[in-house]
């Protein structure tokens, strides 16, 4: 939910990540979803691995790993798909294709046919969409699903779209590429505007409500930031737990160490927008 994604941005005490995950970096057991993690490519041999557990448990379920067509240049894209065709595993390998890994072009990346092509090296199907397509994108995945839960085989994804922004906050696109390039995507192929205008045309949507669901959302964003921006940090024990099932000896000399180096210089940290655990 909405307040939940500020709690994380905060890394306050509610988040479910307890502050110890890097802000956009969503997790949720009840949700069945693995957090994200910024090291390129890491979720995919772990997908191919949850995917194989849940054959094994003969579960009708699948895994979905979503990953760019930057990621698919490491050796672990190599490692999961053959882990997940050899061992039959299903899972969905989703591969959002946006033309850019940071500043590096796809046509510096590889000279094959985009990432599907590489699906029938590994025994797999696949399937290409258009990624700008919500509708397409939805019944895509609805039938890669399907295949994946019934045969208990990995499929492939390769949703063609473009990353309009930047990299990151870090990252300045306009340095590699023409800002016309820019305008031409945004004006012709936003999926956004795309499913207003389709919504338009079916006459369930329109202008009042468009503007009206904006205002609302606005205020309702305002809320969840201002609610998780007041909120305490997680406690400082939480930097030592959820590691271990029992806290080695040396963690727990560590987190004492720490205790008494808070207490002795506590003039020199301000603690008092930390939970304390009762």
């Amino acid at each position: 939910d909405m307040q939940q994604v500020a709690h994380q941005c905060f890394s306050n005490v509610h988040d479910l990540g307890k502050g110890r995950q890097m802000p956009m970096h969503f997790g949720s057991h009840k949700l069945n979803m693995y957090t994200i993690s910024s090291p390129l490519a890491t979720q995919l041999p772990q997908a191919s691995g949850v995917a194989y557990v849940l054959k094994r448990r003969r579960e009708n379920a699948c895994v979905a790993c979503y990953f760019g067509d930057g990621a698919a240049s490491e050796g672990d894209f190599h490692a999961a798909l053959n882990f997940a065709a050899t061992l039959e595993c299903p899972v969905i390998f989703f591969c959002r294709n946006n033309g850019w890994a940071i500043s590096t072009p796809t046509d510096e990346q590889y000279r094959g046919d985009g990432i599907l092509s590489r699906a029938a090296g590994y025994g797999m199907r696949g399937i290409r969409v258009d990624g700008n397509d919500m509708l397409a994108v939805f019944e895509a995945t609805k039938a890669a699903r399907n295949y994946a839960v019934t045969q208990s085989r990995p499929i492939i994804i390769e949703a063609m779209t473009y990353r309009r922004g930047h990299h990151s906050s870090s990252d300045d696109s306009n340095s590699y590429r023409e800002t016309e390039e820019l305008q031409w995507w945004r004006d012709n192929n936003d999926p956004v505007s795309r499913v207003r205008r389709y919504l338009e045309s079916q006459q369930l949507w329109d202008s009042d409500q468009e503007a009206d669901l904006r205002q609302s959302m606005k205020k309702k964003v305002k809320k969840c930031m201002s609610s998780a921006e007041r909120a305490q940090k997680p406690p400082v024990e939480a930097l030592f737990t959820d590691v271990y099932a029992e806290m080695p000896k040396r963690l727990e000399e560590q987190q004492q160490d720490l205790k008494r180096h808070l207490k002795k210089y506590a003039s020199n940290y301000d603690t008092k927008d930390f939970h304390v655990s009762p």
